[in-house]
């Protein structure tokens, strides 16, 4: 890197703002190429402050204009500019300053701040993107009441939105107009949020428990409007069940949401004017697949939810992130299980993590639930945040109770009620709720890496014991790891299938290194059911008997363990592979795996969605985690062959799955759900076994399809076979994509993440075609992202070739878009995981990127891949 490095800022050194905000008056002038943004802010010196201390605001991409206190301008010795901010040298200890610069949104292809979305003008200001707006104390604990005058031409922008309750609008001349927004609730900088444009409206009304109309207003470009419908029920829902759950009750009399097609995050939770991208609002059958009809339902709750986990009270820093997220998150699972299949939906959110946060806790990129230091914040936005974050309330929940953990919530939300607080604060509401003492549990938060907890266990005469014990392997500046406290979920299975009665020891709680429980009076020796529901993030290590994970893939009652057992057992199956493929043997049959899974087909659960993921085999992710380091090839063989034998093997009674579409149309329920998972899971395993007719029979599907999860189960079964079926089917599917986004955003997915030989050579045909737009992150996505993280020969082609095509959009997006940039540098960061010379090469690869000019986002990312041991 050329230029100092950025340096890091540490939790330790927060101190609290020498000034208060607590009022915004802000004036967005929208003109031609520059908006002119006025702001008058309110403030007054902290008590605890020095008389003369100076007054920091940030500001980056900007041009000053004007600059008043109490309406006189302030010389220009007064104060100093640079590129990330402004200072006033000694203002006085209360003032009103008033502030004029002139943004480009249209230059502004980093997706923060004020930037145009095709017709669009909208904002992105969490973490920190309020700095591209205007000059203000960055930070989440400066909270402010906020009045915003937004003036633009009617013709262009006929639509003004603001946070909170439009209270004014009119023309103006010169066929100009304005609106007027008040949100009566202070907030932090982070929440403002701001659109002008030519959208469609879809308008409803909820009533509140108490009742009050609440107006409900969608908007997303013209076209589009037709797909807001499930969005706008999802909303409802939401609204319904966080009133019935935690008693909480939206607080303003509108509540706006916005789908834009650029957007670098999923959503985001702006005070009573949500911005979401369009791939987590819009939804129909013939654009949406059910999987995205669950992630928008999920996400829309979820930024719902945030009113209170998140608005209403707020993080005093970035370092607690995961106050609001996990809270929020763990919500959101709730709600998801309450209006879905409760065994998929935690099933869904355990792979989630073994694929995803596992490997991040096992990396160069390991961090605590809360961090201790960043360089840019936008790179904390991780899965161990908010998923892993979420588990660690989900553990909370589990050891409270139900009732406890809402007694919890509602009182910390009590509390701190228009506060900007702590991780601490949040813990301490609970116990204070409960008498508990957490003090042991709070080491969640502060420990990075994933505990593993072994299992040992014996059986004599009538009397089983059990004992855990625990540790969490070393991670990045972290050595020396304390015990946890772990809620342990168990269960002991009869070999009639009948469970053991533990009463409370269903939970055991480990909190020292080592402990043992016994269990008397046993006719024989039990199949442990260890884990049940994923109680904790944890790896557990134990040696399961063949015969006893077929036992409970038939038995177990609880999905998630079931479904574990499964899991275990293909992947037992695949390791003895990989181990015959390094040695040069043959590949021996899954014969246990075959077996224990006719078994489970004989008889199945009622849930097909949870038969179908019971029949879903481990990833390849998971598979390659299975080993410090990994080899390539003998993972994508092993893996692949698994698949092929368990496919032929059972083809009579998978085609007995397969069903054509629903006589009354697409329904999103979760019988119907089930039905098509299955299917998709059917045709899957007939494609791997190479069953006869399958292409034509593919391409009939695809073509008799009508709706878009049967349409995409036919394109995956199809993706990896090449012939005139598969041809056939793409070029109708991109086709189907002209004039949609979204859709096309699936068929370059579908190319990227193809097995066919040439993967490389096919992702740089796809850079060049025009519709390829480098500037829009779902594209970056589903081209650039679905072939580094889910192509994995394609990826790690034996020449490197992958590994420099993904360097290259990082040099490209660097310069572009610095947060897409950086979540692109993962694949490459694990490169000391991956064996022989391809690790090497990955890691030349990210050395190429050192030596270039980077922004701080990508600077953070690609030096701490570098740092780590090989």
């Amino acid at each position: 890197m050329t230029g100092p490095a950025p340096q890091p800022k540490f939790r330790r050194d927060y101190q609290p703002p020498a000034y208060r905000i607590d009022h915004v008056d802000l004036h967005v002038d929208i003109g031609e190429g520059v908006t002119r943004i006025g702001s008058r802010l309110s403030i007054a010196r902290d008590r605890a402050a020095a008389a003369d201390a100076p007054l920091r605001l940030d500001g980056r991409a900007m041009q000053l204009q004007a600059i008043r206190i109490d309406g006189e301008p302030v010389p220009e010795s007064d104060y100093s500019v640079d590129a990330e901010g402004l200072t006033l040298s000694a203002p006085p200890a209360a003032f009103e300053l008033a502030i004029e610069v002139d943004v480009d949104p249209d230059a502004n292809t980093a997706l923060e701040g004020l930037y145009r979305s095709g017709r669009i003008l909208c904002t992105q200001c969490e973490a920190e993107g309020f700095s591209r707006i205007t000059y203000f104390p960055d930070r989440p604990d400066v909270m402010a009441t906020y009045r915003t005058r937004i003036e633009a031409d009617a013709g262009r922008y006929p639509v003004l939105l603001s946070n909170g309750d439009r209270v004014d609008h009119g023309t103006l001349p010169g066929g100009r107009h304005f609106a007027v927004y008040e949100d009566p609730f202070a907030k932090p900088c982070y929440l403002f949020a701001m659109v002008a444009g030519d959208l469609a409206e879809v308008a409803d009304t909820y009533r509140t428990g108490s009742g009050r109309d609440v107006a409900l207003r969608f908007y997303t470009d013209h076209g589009s409007e037709n797909e807001l419908g499930h969005a706008l029920h999802s909303l409802k829902q939401a609204m319904a069940w966080d009133e019935k759950t935690y008693g909480l009750e939206y607080d303003l009399d509108t509540y706006m949401v916005v789908a834009v097609g650029s957007f670098n995050m999923g959503a985001m939770e702006n005070k009573g004017l949500n911005i979401f991208n369009t791939s987590c609002v819009l939804a129909s059958p013939d654009t949406a697949t059910d999987g995205d009809y669950i992630r928008v339902r999920d996400v829309v709750a979820h930024e719902y939810f945030h009113n209170w986990t998140g608005n209403r009270v707020t993080c005093r820093d970035w370092f607690q992130l995961s106050l609001k997220e996990s809270l929020t998150v763990f919500r959101e699972q709730q709600f998801a299980a309450d209006h879905g299949s409760p065994g998929v939906t935690r099933i869904e959110q355990v792979r989630m993590l073994r694929d995803i946060q596992f490997p991040e806790d096992a990396g160069p990129n390991a961090h605590p639930v809360r961090p201790e230091s960043y360089i840019e914040m936008n790179n904390f936005y991780t899965i161990t945040i908010y998923e892993k974050g979420a588990e660690i309330i989900r553990m909370l929940h589990v050891i409270l109770g139900h009732e406890g953990f809402t007694r919890g919530v509602q009182h910390y939300l009590s509390e701190h009620d228009g506060g900007a607080v702590t991780i601490e604060d949040f813990v301490t509401a609970l116990e204070i709720a409960n008498g508990a003492d957490l003090a042991r549990f709070r080491l969640w938060y502060s420990q990075a890496g994933t505990p593993v907890v072994t299992v040992r266990d014996d059986y004599a005469g009538g009397r089983y014991r059990l004992t855990l014990s625990q540790h969490t392997p070393d991670t990045p500046g972290q050595t020396d790891k304390a015990p946890l406290h772990i809620p342990f979920g168990l269960g002991l299975i009869e070999s009639d299938g009948r469970a053991v009665d533990l009463g409370e020891r269903s939970l055991l709680t480990l909190e020292q290194p080592e402990q043992s429980w016994t269990f008397e009076g046993l006719s024989a020796r039990p199949v442990p059911s260890l884990l049940r529901g994923f109680s904790a993030p944890v790896r557990v290590e134990y040696d399961h008997r063949t015969e006893d994970l077929a036992h409970l893939l038939t038995h177990d009652s609880d999905p998630v363990a079931r479904w574990e057992a499964g899991q275990e057992l293909a992947l037992a199956a695949m390791r003895a592979a990989v181990s015959a493929y390094q040695a040069g043997e043959a590949l021996p049959d899954p014969t246990a795996l075959i077996e224990a899974v006719a078994r489970l087909l004989g008889d199945p659960p009622a849930d097909h969605e949870l038969l179908a993921e019971m029949l879903t085999l481990p990833t390849e992710r998971r598979l390659a985690d299975q080993y410090a380091q990994f080899d390539v090839d003998a993972v994508v063989a092993s893996h692949g062959h698994v698949k092929r034998q368990l496919a032929a093997a059972l083809q009579t009674r998978v085609e007995d799955f397969l069903t054509g579409p629903s006589a009354g149309g697409y329904r999103f329920e979760p019988a119907e759900v089930g039905r098509r998972r299955l299917n998709a899971v059917a045709l899957d395993y007939l494609a791997a076994g190479d069953a006869s007719g399958i292409d034509a029979l593919c391409l009939a599907l695809y073509h008799d399809a009508d709706n878009m999860t049967d349409r995409m189960a036919a394109l995956q079964a199809l993706r990896d076979r090449p012939g005139p079926a598969r041809d056939e089917a793409m070029a109708a599917f991109a086709e189907r994509g002209r004039g949609h986004a979204l859709v096309l955003d699936k068929w370059f997915s579908l190319q990227a993440t193809s097995r066919l030989p040439g993967a490389v050579a096919r992702v740089a045909e796809l850079d060049a075609d025009p519709r390829f737009d480098a500037t829009n992150p779902n594209r970056v996505r589903a081209l650039v992202g679905s072939f580094a993280r889910g192509n994995l020969p394609g990826f790690h082609q034996e020449d490197g070739a992958g590994y420099a095509w993904l360097a290259g959009h990082i040099r490209q997006l660097n310069e572009l878009n610095p947060q897409i940039a950086a979540r692109l540098v993962t694949p490459l960061a694990e490169w000391a995981q991956v064996a022989g010379p391809r690790g090497t090469a990955m890691r030349e690869q990210l050395a190429g990127l050192a030596g270039a000019s980077l922004s701080p986002d990508v600077y953070e990312m690609v030096t701490r891949a570098l740092d780590q041991p090989a």
